[in-house]
């Protein structure tokens, strides 16, 4: 049986946004972003000002991260092909020849566009980490699905081999059909219909799908369904288990494989507060996790970003901006504090 679709298992900044009448809208999600086109943008300025950070006596760190951090991607590219046809060099290398440490980090992540950024990245998480899960899902769980072709795309051009071969070389098992799966792009559209004999059926397959070999069961419904149908399914689960889904992936997978249904269930439910736990996680242990805190804050800059903030004060009790605060250190920590734009009350 199937009618139209009414408001369900909607996030916190879901639920403001459907009383505006934004909440399923891209366009409007997309203003959610702490990092918008600048208006008053001037690229020669732009340039000038970067050559004259690294041309004096001292490199102007403070220079190159307000112009950096306060350009869209976009802009930013623009102001890369400027400099090359000024200077006949290139900003990028000019600029790593000038900073070290986190901000050349810093500095390669906000000056590569969007999808060379994504596929290195999940290349590193393939070939050189002990977790590709995490980051894997991350990337192809996260970005829409141009985004994703694109990525991927970049990825068989700069490494000259499929991103699926690298998931079969370094992973096996439920992880490497899980994420090649997620590679495919082949998550069903969202549809303003609900499908309750679908949602039922799925249900059911995932509560008899306990013993050895129904590990495909989990990957096709998680990896194919959309995400509104996916939350009435978790709805529908607990009500006839009496537990959340998360809870039977605790006890029916392990390792690897727990870690990657957990990681894209969370994803399903509310991706803002996805990325808001890894940002807490990555702020709590010793050491801050730049690589991750880069990561997440410059990626989602322009798309989510004041989403993970309100996900993160609501879940954690403080503003991310404090955390960044309190916990990051040297060179790079007014770019990520800028990035994060500002303090939530």
């Amino acid at each position: 049986m199937s009618v139209t679709s009414g408001k369900a298992g909607l996030s916190l900044t879901q639920e403001i946004l459907s009383y505006l009448g934004l909440a399923n809208k891209t366009a409007a999600w997309g203003t959610l972003g702490t990092l918008r086109t600048f208006l008053s943008f001037s690229v020669e300025k732009d340039v000038q000002r970067l050559l004259r950070a690294i041309a004096g006596q001292g490199v102007d760190r403070n220079a190159i991260m307000d112009v950096l951090t306060n350009r869209s991607r976009e802009q930013r590219q623009v102001i890369s092909r400027a400099f090359r046809e000024r200077t006949k060099q290139d900003l990028l290398t000019s600029l790593q020849a000038a900073v070290s440490g986190n901000l050349e980090r810093l500095v390669v992540a906000l000056l590569k566009p969007a999808a060379h950024f994504d596929a290195q990245e999940l290349r590193t998480a393939l070939k050189d980490s002990g977790s590709a899960e995490d980051v894997a899902v991350e990337i192809l769980a996260t970005r829409a699905p141009p985004q994703l072709q694109e990525c991927l795309a970049v990825y068989k051009h700069d490494f000259q081999v499929e991103a699926e071969e690298d998931i079969k070389s370094e992973t096996s098992g439920t992880v490497q059909d899980l994420l090649l799966a997620l590679a495919k792009g082949g998550r069903e559209s969202y549809s303003e219909v609900i499908d309750y004999h679908l949602a039922e059926e799925d249900v059911q397959a995932l509560k008899q799908a306990e013993g050895p070999g129904t590990e495909g069961t989990w990957v096709l419904i998680l990896t194919q369904r959309n995400p509104e149908h996916l939350l009435r399914v978790f709805e529908q689960y607990q009500r006839r288990t009496g537990h959340e889904l998360e809870q039977t992936v605790q006890n029916r997978f392990h390792g690897d494989a727990q870690m990657a249904l957990l990681s894209l269930a969370s994803v399903i439910r509310n991706t803002p507060l996805y990325f808001a736990e890894k940002l807490h996680q990555a702020l709590q242990e010793a050491e801050p996790n730049y690589h991750v805190l880069m990561r997440i804050l410059i990626s989602r800059s322009e798309t989510d970003l004041l989403s993970i903030r309100a996900e993160f004060r609501r879940k954690f009790g403080k503003s991310l901006y404090s955390a960044l605060q309190d916990a990051v250190k040297g060179d790079c920590r007014l770019a990520l504090l800028a990035l994060c734009r500002a303090e939530d009350l």
